[in-house]
């Protein structure tokens, strides 16, 4: 029996047996509380099956209540009080075993409660419908509690349903939910297998009879309330999609108030890497990687591709919340493969992989500056006499509420070579898209253009050919609402949208609308367009399109959602590769170079740069007396020439001393005003750039690593190139030169001396060139020709003819002047025709040129012999013909002016020029560290290759295992 209340029920019939002042009634269980009744039920099916005495007979019931309270008096007696004992302890123990009954009662109503409370709730969940055509209404936790609905069950549960809702009138408008559920069940009911409610609803057979009409108009109304709830689930789901917009919105200002606190630094803390922010530094660094062991770059990101002009970069304008890309009408804008890194941040700004700075995206100014420089390095990228360029424009975009991903726009694809491109160009173009969609863990973003025709699509046969299965592909249907204009079928957009129009397959197929072609557009009129469209748009009002399947909100958290899932299913897989890939080059350097540190070409770039400075430190060592002794011999080497042929020769073929002087100084002037300066600056530059360079080449020496030689000297030519002389030197060393010239004081005996031998040294040169030039004019003596078998050329012959007569005229006339008359050379060709020589005159003159040049050097040699006892004259100024030295005072005021030049560029140089070489060699350095193709250009060889091989392999394997850590922890 179980005790409710003042009553207990009897747990083996259907009464309840009361007691109340002395009165026994009996009640029947069927109008007792449902919850009583229910416990009633449990508990009878887990009691004793042996049925209670009052069952059979007229008395009914045994009540706790008909225990005595207290113990009968015993009678008087000895035995009377061991009987009464007796029946005490009796009493006692019967007492206690109805207690113990009590409990058990107890205790098994509550477990068979229980049981009951949880059997209710199981047949309630399996009696749930199926809302899943408006997941979009009720949150996600709710289907995880039901995932499988079985219909049957449903129509079976129904009338329960209905009696329990109208039995709890405390639960709110249970009555109206029981009528649903009627409805529900008639439509259930007659709709046949296979067919949908509203199919069952709509079709009625065509009779004549009342009842077939009763039937028919049922149905009607059936259907009228179909639509009805179709359009009330459409005024619901439009209400909440506006509430989600507003909450969306105010969690995203409550973000960016948050993030701004944190890039504050309110909470006093390193504010790291986002997750996306490390992926995408993982996927730079693989573009720029080039591997020879097959470790091939398979990590997830989203390739946008379609048609041109099909809407892609619309559509990803739209993910990224701002008109990023440069636009044009019907001309082909995107150039080359865009990498889009997506991720929220506090502010709305955009920025590219190689530049520090942000372009705004809530100013038009900054905007129109990042299309502009998105244009240009698209141009910058394609090669001349090209259209595409498979190069990466690597592009950041942050703000509130964007989804976290990695997107790559594509240029589109064409089916016509037009006029302006180059001839491959569709075939670049499925190059370039190929080898980003053959990545197996790319997800495909094939975009269609809806308002063409579906036929002339190029981009969906691709797509099915890279992934025929279509497990990483979703489909976007641009431009609906002029498909939905244009179209005479809208079911057309049904059939493309499930995938029963084209041959390929996909993950998703969602239809969105980008504006209305306006340039001008802003991201947030074109969604109010595209809000505006869907919410008055048959397409979703008829369901040809799901909720879910429309609008660009929803399309970027299926990809952010796809793309993730794809990370995480991927990315350890990748990590282990590239361990593989790092064991094999660790190898191969252990095994070619166990001696050597693994230095990249950066490094090794560095430890040149160290060097090159080092040895150009080293130019300010040089002492002064060798920079003294290069410039000086370097000068005179430059201007000998010049000194001899010029100035001293003509003025000593006078004869005369007061004309030599005055045809010296005035030659000297000349010279000193328009060449000796700029002749004496080019030395000097010629002088350092050999100092250097030997100063190079002597380091080289001590090191044999010849991985820098191209290095150093294309910064050596480079350098050289750059350096320009001081000029304002130029003046300063004119008056110095000039001042030089003019002194003819010589003030001792060492100096003449010195000079003496300055003008023997140089006159014997130039008659050892004048000897050399007359021998090759009349070819091999008669020694030569009979010891080394040579023989004279027919013009050798006339010369050596030639230069016998004339010899023969100098020994006649020593004193010969430097020019042969007229009349001496027609007697000089009569004498040589008489010999059966032909010669022209010319050839007379030249070869006396020669002749007579080198008479006059061997006198000049001869008179600086004999003006080495002339020092003592000269002081004291003595007029003698024969001891007039002029000539060595001139060859003095020259070794002079050489001395104080030497001396002056050597102060230039060390003081200047060192330092300004030195500045210009660190700027080339600069210049070369920055510019990454002329260092793989200079710095080359499998050993610099499996350095560089090995850092990235490094670089990559570590910003892996660090994302994954990351990834772990975000899980």
């Amino acid at each position: 029996m179980l005790r409710v209340g003042r009553a207990v029920a009897c747990v083996a019939c259907n009464n309840l047996v009361s007691k109340n002042m002395g009165v026994r009634f009996r009640m029947p269980l069927q109008k007792l509380h449902p919850l009583s009744r229910a416990i009633h039920h449990r508990y009878n099916a887990s009691a004793n099956a042996q049925r209670p005495p009052h069952c059979s007979a007229a008395r009914h019931f045994t009540s706790m209540s008909r225990l005595p309270m207290r113990p009968p008096k015993p009678p008087p007696g000895g035995h009377g009080g061991w009987r009464y004992q007796q029946h005490r302890n009796f009493w006692m123990l019967r007492l206690a075993s109805r207690l113990l009954k009590l409990r058990y009662i107890v205790l098994g109503s509550a477990v068979g409660g229980g049981y009951t409370a949880k059997k209710t709730y199981e047949e309630w969940k399996d009696m749930l419908p199926d809302m899943s055509a408006y997941n979009w209404v009720i949150p996600d936790f709710v289907w995880e509690l039901s995932d499988q609905i079985d219909l049957d069950k449903l129509t079976k549960i129904l009338p329960e349903l209905e009696e329990i809702a109208k039995l709890l009138p405390e639960l709110p408008d249970f009555d109206k939910i029981g009528e649903n559920f009627t409805f529900l069940k008639s439509i259930l009911s007659t709709e046949a297998p296979g067919d949908t409610p509203v199919k069952a609803a709509t079709e009625a057979p065509v009779t004549a009879t009342p009842e077939a009409s009763d039937k028919q108009f049922k149905k009607s109304s059936d259907k009228e309330k179909v639509d009805q709830l179709q359009e009330e689930l459409l005024r619901t789901q439009m209400k909440y999609q506006r509430m989600l917009e507003r909450l969306e919105k105010e969690n995203k200002d409550l973000r960016k108030v948050v993030l701004q606190k944190d890039e504050k630094g309110i909470h006093q803390r390193k504010i790291k890497k986002s997750l996306i922010d490390m992926y995408s530094e993982v996927l730079d660094i693989l573009s720029d990687f080039d591997s020879n062991y097959n470790t091939q770059d398979h990590l997830p990101r989203v390739v946008v591709v379609g048609d041109q002009s099909a809407g892609k970069t619309s559509v990803l304008e739209m993910i990224a919340q701002a008109r990023i890309f440069p636009r044009g009408s019907g001309e082909m804008m995107t150039r080359s493969p865009v990498k889009v890194t997506l991720s929220e941040g506090p502010h709305h700004v955009a920025m590219f992989k190689d530049s520090s700075r942000e372009f705004d995206l809530g100013k038009e100014e900054d905007l129109a500056a990042l299309r502009h420089e998105i244009e240009l390095r698209m141009r910058k990228s394609v090669k001349e006499g090209q259209t595409v360029s498979p190069e990466t424009i690597s592009l950041s975009v942050k703000g509130p509420g964007i989804q976290r991903m990695v997107l790559v726009d594509l240029p589109g694809v064409i089916s016509t070579v037009t006029a302006g491109m180059a001839a491959d160009t569709k075939e670049t173009i499925f190059s370039i898209s190929k080898n980003y969609m053959q990545n197996p863990n790319a997800i495909i973003l094939c975009i269609q253009d809806g308002s063409v025709d579906a036929e002339r699509s190029i981009v969906t046969d691709l797509v099915s050919q890279m992934d025929p299965q279509g497990k990483r592909t979703i489909f976007v249907l641009t431009k609906v609402d002029l498909a939905e204009k244009n179209l005479a079928s809208p079911n057309r957009i049904q059939q493309i949208v499930e995938g029963k129009l084209f041959p390929m397959k996909a993950l998703g197929y969602f239809a969105v609308v980008t504006g209305k072609g306006s340039a001008g557009e802003s991201i947030d009129s074109i969604k109010d367009y595209e809000e505006d469209f869907f919410q008055n748009s048959r397409l979703l009002r008829d369901g040809m399109l799901k909720a879910h399947q429309v609008t660009t909100k929803n399309l970027s958290l299926a990809v952010s959602d796809c793309f993730w899932k794809m990370v995480r299913e991927s990315v350890e897989q990748q990590a282990d590769a590239f361990k593989a890939s790092r064991f094999n080059l660790e190898t191969e350097w252990k095994n070619n170079y166990p001696r050597l540190r693994e230095l990249d070409r950066n490094e090794l770039f560095e430890k040149a740069k160290n060097e090159i400075l080092d040895e150009v430190i080293s130019l300010s060592q040089v002492t002064p007396k060798h920079w003294e002794a290069i410039l000086q011999k370097k000068l005179w080497e430059r201007v000998s020439t010049h000194v001899i042929e010029n100035i001293y020769l003509p003025a000593a073929q006078t004869m005369n001393s007061g004309t030599f002087n005055t045809t010296v100084d005035i030659k000297l002037k000349q010279w000193t005003d328009k060449q000796l300066p700029h002749k004496a600056l080019e030395v000097a530059w010629e002088t350092l750039q050999e100092e250097f360079a030997r100063f190079m080449a002597e380091y080289k020496g001590k090191d044999q690593d010849d991985i820098f030689d191209k290095l150093k000297e294309a910064v050596k030519d480079e350098s050289i190139k750059r350096h320009k002389w001081n000029e304002r030197a130029m003046d300063s060393l004119r008056v110095i030169q000039h001042n030089a010239l003019e002194d003819r004081s010589i003030t001792d005996k060492p100096q003449w001396d010195a000079a003496i031998q300055f003008m023997e040294e140089t006159l014997q040169a130039r008659l050892k060139d004048t000897d050399s030039v007359i021998n090759d004019m009349v070819g091999p003596d008669w020694k030569q020709r009979w010891m080394s078998w040579k023989n004279r050329s027919p013009e050798q012959h006339t010369r050596n003819e030639t230069r016998n007569e004339l010899e023969r005229l100098l020994k006649l006339h020593e004193d010969h002047t430097a020019y042969l008359a007229n009349d001496e050379v027609t007697t000089v060709r009569k004498n040589l025709e008489g010999r059966g020589v032909e010669v022209d005159p010319a050839l007379i003159k030249d070869t006396w040129h020669q002749l007579y040049r080198r008479h006059f050097l061997q006198k000049a040699l001869q008179h600086c012999n004999l003006c080495r006892r002339g020092f003592y004259y000269y002081q004291r100024h003595f007029v003698d013909s024969e001891l007039e030295c002029n000539d060595v005072v001139l060859f003095w005021r020259i070794q002079r002016m050489l001395l104080i030049t030497a001396n002056t560029l050597r102060q230039q140089l060390t003081n200047t020029e060192v330092r300004r070489l030195e500045k210009n060699v660190k700027e080339v350095l600069e210049d070369f560290g920055e510019d990454n193709e002329r260092k793989v250009h200079l710095i080359t060889g499998r050993r610099v290759q499996l350095a560089e091989d090995l850092k990235k392999v490094r670089e990559i394997q570590e910003k892996l295992e660090a994302f994954i850590e990351a990834l772990h922890k975000e899980k």
